[in-house]
């Protein structure tokens, strides 16, 4: 059986968020980092999921819990949420999809582990 090498596309979404996570290195002074991240993605990440696009652990694995997750996953069309995958590699979390039919991943999005979802200083200000 001859080895199928799937494209790897990024999306708009997973674009986006290179964009934050580019903003948030540099407002806390690890610039450098993003040449590092953009590194990896080029000679580890996207070949890993080339060869192995299944490497990822399957994301409703660990489903969420929030009724905002839930409402967001039941959007989405009919078996796309079982091929949702979770791309660990360093300090980044990648969401990704594959699509057999076209031997093609697709990049979703990407979280550094450091950026929380909730702004506390702005929540809780100083008195």
């Amino acid at each position: 059986m001859p080895d199928i090498s799937y494209v790897v596309e990024l999306t708009a979404g997973f674009d986006e968020r290179l964009d934050a996570i580019e903003a948030f290195l540099t407002e806390t002074g690890a610039a450098l980092a993003f040449d590092d991240l953009l590194s990896e993605l080029r000679t580890t990440v996207i070949p890993n999921l080339r060869r192995f696009p299944r490497i990822g652990r399957r994301y409703l694995d660990h489903p969420p819990q929030s009724a905002e997750a839930m409402a967001q996953l039941g959007a989405l069309p009919v078996g796309a949420p079982e091929s949702l995958r979770e791309y660990l590699h360093g300090d980044y979390l990648m969401l990704y999809t594959t699509v057999d039919a076209e031997a093609t991943v697709y990049l979703l999005s990407i979280r550094h582990h450091r950026q929380l979802s909730f702004d506390f200083a702005r929540l809780w200000p100083r008195a």
